[in-house]
């Protein structure tokens, strides 16, 4: 592995590439650096999230994927490198099962909005897909273990789950439930009912 940074102006970026944690070099637009820089907006905006007012449970969750997240942003800096396991994909899993159970079935698609931190976790899960679309992309370009695409595809389902589970935690007195897109479909399924 690399050795730590000590100072963060090192001006070797001003040719317009970056270094690699295996030392070597590329330009700042390839591909695995466009994924390295998905997944690290991903875990900041997940550092907004935890700005917010969040069930302790949730909380704790979050800290854990975003280290996690540095693991994986680390794996991509590391070609050849896995630093994420299955165990962390399985812990989505699990978590995605726990939270989705106490939850109602959806009776139409569900818009990004409600509490702020609900509206935040949707906007992590935008960001958790593009950053998998990047890591497929890559895919595509390079040898890439599983797990990062599989983590970061747990995650996006995970993160619209907790919108939900935030959006009726209701912590900062603006929500309660989720908040249902108006098809034309559901505004005749209303009109019949009446």
């Amino acid at each position: 592995m690399a050795n730590r940074l000590s100072q963060i102006a090192t001006r070797t970026g001003d040719d317009g590439t970056t270094g690699l944690g295996d030392g070597t070099r590329v330009p700042k637009d390839h591909l695995r650096v466009m994924a390295m820089g998905d997944v690290d907006e991903l875990n900041s905006q997940i550092g907004v999230l935890l700005a917010e007012p969040l069930p302790d449970d949730v909380r704790e969750l979050l800290v854990t994927i975003q280290h996690e997240l540095f693991n994986l942003g680390g794996e991509l800096c590391m070609p050849g490198y896995q630093l994420i396991k299955d165990d962390a994909v399985l812990r989505l899993d699990e978590a995605l099962a726990h939270y989705n159970a106490a939850l109602p079935r959806l009776a139409e698609f569900i818009l990004p909005a409600g509490t702020r931190s609900a509206a935040v976790a949707h906007v992590c899960r935008t960001v958790a897909r593009r950053a998998e679309r990047a890591v497929v992309t890559l895919a595509g370009q390079e040898t890439i273990n599983a797990a990062p695409r599989q983590y970061l595809n747990r995650l996006s389902d995970l993160l619209f789950v907790l919108a939900r589970v935030l959006n009726r935690a209701n912590l900062d007195g603006l929500g309660g439930d989720d908040v249902y897109w108006h098809s034309e479909r559901l505004k005749r399924q209303e009109a019949a009912d009446n």
